[in-house]
């Protein structure tokens, strides 16, 4: 790993970003997706270059780059732990509080000077919202990056180190309170966690939201390009000769392997039958003679240029897909399918305060600033990645141009939160059936 000196991103704000390094070295430059406003006064994508991914590619790159590396697990969905219950949607867990880690008192005033510093994923809020932030409070922020969640929990336990704000994904919260790494939140200073979606008001890894509020929501889905698909949406269209050569899916062990379960009917997606696992590989390697099926990670790129017909992927992949396709093309082109039954796979990441916070009251108010609709919008037009919030609806994000109509079905809901599946945290044992049985299936590809 290498961490490069903080350097200036904008007036206010300074990160920390952190490489993985692979034989070739350090990633190189990236194309990010950023909004531009367009002549009518609406919001639309536009690009901009840079050293940079978005948190779920680099999620995923890192991830990829370490198992190839060290034949080691996914380090980006961490596995579960004998001291933390697996808590499920159907089985949720209230985190235990520590008597020597009290949330802060109520109605104190912010700190002011200084550096508020940030612990997050590379390009996973905007500049724009930190530094119009920071300069309300009269501090500076500090964006240090990290490509895995057990990179971040290192960082954390550094001694001497301190962060006030943390970008944690819901399987590792329960670890990290039990492990002391975080502070209760105090949600009297959390008025905007009400814009949140209901169910995540209180959601079932962290009950009473004791310490952590939502941030962004994402689907598992197919993008396509819609000048070529007009029938037989679904699953199936990864499994339909037409695309052969021009059809992919999601890197990744578990989403591929739950798209195949999914596909076939079974919503055992978190399943640790081995049984049950390998089958799902049975099904996924139908695919290597049938659509020469590729795996990748760049469907935001790969479908808008065309060399992809139809990609399993994220659904904020095809949000940002806007920004990648060629000139003179019109977004209209692109498509993004997701079932409108219970066979789809939700997901959503959170905000947290550390434990280590030296700033604690200003960390709460800027949890509670990223849950306010006006600014969640504006960072969702850097991120491309939607926040969890009731305001956020797909009639909404259509009429203000964030998406084309044919692109509607990319923003999650409510009600697709709660009747779709989520890929749970399982145990190491479970976990190595399910990357040995993937790694087999990419051995015959």
């Amino acid at each position: 790993m290498r961490v490069s000196p903080a350097v200036p991103l904008l007036h206010g704000v300074t990160t920390r970003k952190t490489y993985a390094r692979t034989p070739c070295g350090p990633w190189g430059p990236h194309q990010q997706t950023n909004w531009l406003t367009s002549q009518s006064g609406k919001r639309r994508f536009g690009t901009r270059k840079g050293n940079s991914m978005d948190r779920r590619r680099f999620l995923l790159v890192s991830a990829l780059a370490a198992t190839a590396a060290c034949g080691g697990e996914r380090p980006g969905r961490s596995t579960g732990s004998s001291a933390v219950p697996l808590t499920r949607t159907d089985s949720p867990g209230a985190l235990p509080l520590h008597d020597d880690i009290p949330p802060i008192a109520d109605g104190l005033s912010p700190e002011s000077g200084g550096v508020l510093k940030i612990l997050n994923y590379p390009e996973y809020v905007s500049p724009d919202v930190l530094k119009a932030f920071g300069k309300k409070h009269g501090v500076e922020v500090e964006v240090t990056t990290f490509n895995t969640m057990e990179d971040a929990i290192s960082k954390l336990r550094t001694p001497g180190a301190s962060f006030d704000v943390w970008f944690p994904t819901p399987d590792v919260i329960g670890k990290a309170a039990v492990g002391k790494l975080l502070l209760p939140l105090n949600k009297t200073y959390l008025g905007n966690l009400a814009n949140a979606w209901p169910q995540l008001q209180s959601p079932f890894y962290d009950e009473g939201s004791r310490y952590s509020v939502p941030y962004c929501a994402y689907t598992s889905g197919v993008g396509y390009r819609a000048d070529e698909v007009t029938a037989g949406f679904g699953y199936g269209l990864l499994w339909d000769p037409a695309y052969k050569g021009k059809a992919y899916l999601i890197d990744d062990h578990r989403e591929g392997l739950a798209l195949a379960m999914l596909k076939n009917g079974s919503r055992e997606i978190n399943t640790e039958d081995p049984v049950k696992i390998k089958q799902a590989g049975t099904w996924l390697s139908e695919l290597v003679p049938l659509m020469n099926i590729k795996t990748g990670i760049a469907a935001y790129q790969l479908v808008a240029e065309g060399q992809a017909t139809v990609h399993h992927c994220w659904s904020g992949d095809m949000i940002n897909a806007q920004s990648y396709l060629p000139k003179g093309v019109d977004a209209d082109v692109l498509g993004y399918w997701y079932p409108s039954d219970d066979l789809g796979v939700v997901g959503t990441d959170s905000l947290a305060v550390p434990a280590s916070a030296t700033k604690p009251v200003l960390a709460h108010m800027l949890l509670n600033h990223l849950l306010d609709p006006v600014v969640a919008q504006e960072n969702f037009s850097f991120t491309g990645y939607q926040p969890a919030l009731s305001a956020i609806t797909p009639e909404k994000m259509v009429t203000d141009e964030f998406v084309t109509e044919g692109l509607k079905s990319a923003i999650v809901t409510p009600d697709v939160y709660a009747r779709s599946q989520q890929i749970f945290q399982i145990s190491p044992a479970a976990e190595a059936v399910w990357l040995d049985t993937w790694s087999q299936f990419k051995a015959g590809q």
